[in-house]
């Protein structure tokens, strides 16, 4: 099970887009993400081979970066924190199912993502 996902806003904790924060674009395998406006990375296409662009030229597009060099953002602590999984039971889904698993900050419980059917995958108070 993924700790960060499509959609989700990270910081970048390494390399040389090493403060930037941008939203998960994509998952790449298991330990690679993209994360629009860092890594950008240029490619260069031969004229005619994208309807899109016939006249050819150089495109800007982000790369991938591993999920180790990234870290969820909490706009309600204003920092990155790490994620880890709580099980909670009855009442306190925030799907309303009887139990459900949520992600939540290791250090604080302060930050709780809802997970599953029926959520929108931000953050729960």
């Amino acid at each position: 099970m993924a700790k960060l996902r499509k959609g989700d806003l990270v910081e970048v904790i390494a390399g040389r887009s090493k403060g930037e924060k941008g939203r998960i674009l994509r998952r790449v395998g298991t330990d690679y993400v993209v994360v629009e406006g860092v890594n950008i990375q240029k490619r260069h296409i031969k004229p005619g081979a994208r309807q899109s662009l016939p006249q050819g030229g150089v495109l800007d597009r982000p790369g991938k970066i591993h999920v180790s060099n990234v870290r969820f953002w909490s706009d309600s602590l204003g920092r990155g924190v790490r994620l880890g999984f709580k099980s909670v039971e009855g009442g306190e889904t925030p799907s309303g199912e009887e139990s459900a698993q949520v992600r939540q900050g290791r250090r604080t419980s302060k930050v709780r993502i809802a997970r599953g059917r029926g959520t929108s995958g931000e953050e729960v108070k």
